[in-house]
């Protein structure tokens, strides 16, 4: 294992799988692996992962402490590069299922010719924040597009004992999350690192997360 490689993810990301139940099975939602700088702030679909950030990709699935049972993408190749990598390093041969609701537009935004604009003029964080306060048009509420995830998320649970991922952009993790914690006034120091992630585990009718270790959980009868 090269442990300095895995100096790129966030700090709280390895600590984090000794908090993580061992009795259920659990989603791994990530960000994207390190990718090339695009020639703007923005990052289009054609920007892939860097050797680097294949690497670390590679290192990370090899260090989980459980098997991947199954790997859910978004259909943009960085993504799909990123699963793939996961599965290398965890020694497995799985198939990547591509998936709209892990993309834009998708999981939030319905009406691109609206929101699009928007978000190019804002830039990512901005937008984040206005959509965390229900303040932008051409998308759907944090709490619609929080429950069309988990709905997923849920849907897609294999074994106890068993990660699957799912490997999205920073904009779906950033209003995924912070809706589910209930938090709209984010910074900078917020925004998820690349390959950095959430864990999260149904019981009963609550959903459970870990976001920089730290733990939440949700009635899912308070999201209907």
């Amino acid at each position: 294992m090269d442990n300095s490689i895995l100096e790129q993810l966030h700090p709280a990301l390895v600590p984090s799988l000794a908090q993580v139940p061992r009795g259920v099975p659990v989603s791994l939602v990530t960000r994207h692996s390190i990718r090339e700088q695009p020639k703007n702030r923005f990052a289009g679909y054609d920007v892939p992962l860097t050797p680097e950030g294949v690497h670390l990709a590679r290192e990370w699935g090899r260090s989980l402490d459980r098997p991947i049972a199954a790997l859910h993408s978004s259909p943009v190749g960085r993504c799909v590069e990123t699963a793939t990598a996961m599965a290398e390093g965890a020694g497995l041969e799985l198939p990547v299922s591509t998936h709209s609701s892990l993309v834009e537009p998708g999981s939030y935004v319905v009406d691109l010719p609206v929101a699009g604009p928007y978000f190019l003029k804002l830039g990512p964080l901005a937008f984040a924040r206005k959509h965390l306060r229900n303040e932008v048009r051409g998308v759907l509420s944090p709490r619609e597009g929080a429950l069309r995830l988990l709905q997923h998320f849920r849907d897609t649970l294999l074994q106890p004992g068993t990660f699957t991922v799912h490997v999205t952009h920073d904009t779906i993790l950033t209003s995924f999350i912070y809706f589910l914690r209930s938090e709209s006034d984010i910074e900078e120091a917020h925004w998820p690192w690349m390959m950095e992630g959430a864990f999260l585990w149904f019981e009963e009718e609550e959903v459970h997360w870990l976001w920089r270790g730290e733990a939440g959980s949700l009635a899912l009868a308070c999201l209907e």
